[in-house]
């Protein structure tokens, strides 16, 4: 996808990923994932989507309520495993929909990397149509701290991110924008 990335350890099974463009490599022949190609050099950091384990892939995709993308097999380094991706690199439902990903490895990426004391408390997912997101989740079985909002209709989409941290919860959030 000819991306660059840097992960931080939220847990055993959980990290945040810093992701984006890599500017040395050539461009992929295909839309990059997580809606890269929308972003513009200055547009700033947001935490734009989130990714769902799942142990079939497959199976999971076929029972989704809303279409996450086609599944991918992809791999970097050593590690190797399937993830749904939208055609056009979208992020389904403005990003509040979770990407899936069926890791190929004895044990999570997570637990490999080093354990700052951080972990997710909860992520908040805000849209305009909560019954539509709802709906989305219970169809994939998701047992996670997640929790879904009204937003106002005017107002677009969002995460909002709830993180541990040695020093307290931090707060991570793109800011919100109208539509």
């Amino acid at each position: 996808m000819a991306t660059h990335n840097l992960l931080l350890r939220l847990g055993d099974t959980m990290f945040l990923e810093v992701i984006a463009p890599n500017p040395a490599v050539p461009a992929p022949l295909r839309p990059r994932w997580f809606a890269l190609d929308s972003l513009g050099p200055q547009s700033p950091p947001s935490l734009s989507t989130w990714v769902v384990r799942t142990s079939n892939i497959h199976a999971t995709a076929a029972a989704s309520s809303e279409p996450l993308g086609n599944v991918e097999p992809m791999s970097r380094g050593a590690l190797n495993w399937l993830i749904t991706i939208a055609a056009d690199g979208s992020v389904p439902l403005d990003g509040t929909a979770p990407a899936l990903i069926e890791w190929h490895t004895d044990v999570h990426p997570a637990a490999k990397l080093e354990d700052k004391g951080l972990s997710l408390a909860k992520l908040e997912i805000v849209h305009p149509n909560p019954d539509r997101v709802s709906r989305l989740l219970s169809s994939l079985e998701l047992d996670a701290p997640v929790s879904v909002l009204s937003a106002p209709s005017a107002a677009s989409a969002r995460l909002v991110a709830y993180v541990n941290t040695p020093q307290g919860l931090g707060v991570l959030s793109a800011p919100q924008a109208k539509r």
